[in-house]
């Protein structure tokens, strides 16, 4: 039995710990059972090529990687195995040159849909789930969350003390693409003032009278907001297109649109930061390892019992698995009438709304 290992989408913490957990799992098993795996490159760039991409992964290869943060095989984020029919028949010849009895995607939403469209040339995947942003439909944590939250966090709190010595207004933004949870998490663990999701439009003037009660009082406030918040009737902030990718669509710079939003309505002077990359990068935490250890390990397990084209999960506490199907072109949003969307306000956090 031949299995591949791909990451696909923007790296993320944790993602070794799951080649690592995959691979060790599947070699253990496989001992003196003829099983091999194959790291495939660049994601699934690396079954694109004139000729495939791809080494093999060995027990000694995948030893001290556990700490590390990025992917020791490469990610493509731009890479559609989809495209175009001629561009699918070329996967078919790479996967057969191979040898691929079935594939481990680890990826956030959009390697789920590429993995589920897959099926078509008849290439099994087993998904594992990746994003910072938290927004893997049927699960309610992914690994890589937990970082991204301490950096985030982190950044608000060393904010903080230059916004109280200046007596400013600071904003700070976060990835999360179309769902809050990194900017909430965050926002709540380092006590923002304002915290702007994707999911709740917010109203200029209800952020301009917290800003100006803190004005009075405290003197400084602390915005933290997600990449993809928007105002009342208003779009989003595009970065960027980029053309033949599967998610062409880049989020960024909001913060700096409610800076001059805010500024003319203000005496404190208003400064934004955007966390940008760092929040994918470093180490993952001690939480991260153990829980990409643990998705690394269930999948190896459904590739040994042979139940294949599902994605491992995290539901209740507990590791199980889902239809890749079922996943496949949804994100998971934060409910309104989440708990930590009602904590916040009765803690005196603003929304925005």
């Amino acid at each position: 039995m031949r299995i591949g290992v791909l990451t696909g989408g923007g790296d993320c913490p944790g993602l070794n710990a799951v080649i690592r957990a995959v691979t060790k799992s599947l070699i253990q098993h496989g001992h003196g059972k003829g099983v091999e795996v194959l790291g495939i490159l660049d994601g699934f760039e690396g079954l694109m090529g004139d000729a495939p991409r791809a080494r093999p992964l060995v027990w000694d290869r995948v030893s001290g990687i556990l700490h590390m943060g990025g992917t020791i095989l490469g990610t493509s984020n731009s890479a559609n195995p989809l495209k175009d029919e001629a561009t699918l028949e070329q996967v078919r010849r790479n996967v057969r040159a191979l040898g691929l009895d079935v594939v481990v995607a680890i990826g956030g939403d959009g390697t789920m849909s590429l993995a589920h469209g897959l099926q078509q040339i008849g290439l099994a995947c087993v998904g594992v789930p990746k994003t910072i942003d938290n927004d893997i439909a049927l699960c309610e944590r992914s690994f890589g969350f937990d970082t991204a939250v301490a950096t985030a966090t982190d950044a608000l709190r060393r904010v903080e003390s230059t916004a109280n010595s200046h007596h400013r207004v600071m904003i700070v933004e976060t990835m999360g693409r179309h769902a809050g949870w990194l900017a909430l998490e965050s926002g709540i663990a380092g006590a923002a003032d304002v915290i702007l999701l994707p999911e709740i439009d917010y109203d200029l003037q209800t952020i301009v009278r917290r800003c100006r009660e803190r004005e009075r009082r405290q003197r400084y406030t602390i915005i933290c907001i997600g990449e993809g918040a928007k105002p009342r009737g208003g779009e989003i902030t595009v970065r960027e297109r980029v053309a033949d990718s599967p998610d062409p669509v880049r989020l960024g710079g909001v913060g700096h649109v409610l800076r001059q939003q805010l500024q003319p309505h203000l005496k404190s002077e208003v400064r934004t930061t955007v966390l940008g990359y760092v929040q994918r990068g470093g180490d993952p935490t001690p939480f991260d390892r153990v829980l990409a250890t643990r998705f690394g390990h269930h999948a190896a397990q459904l590739v040994i019992a042979g139940q294949l084209d599902r994605m491992v999960t995290l539901q209740d506490g507990r590791i199980g698995s889902v239809e890749i199907a079922r996943v496949a072109n949804t994100q998971r949003k934060v409910p309104p009438d989440h708990d930590l969307i009602t904590m916040a306000r009765d803690i005196g956090v603003c929304l925005g709304d």
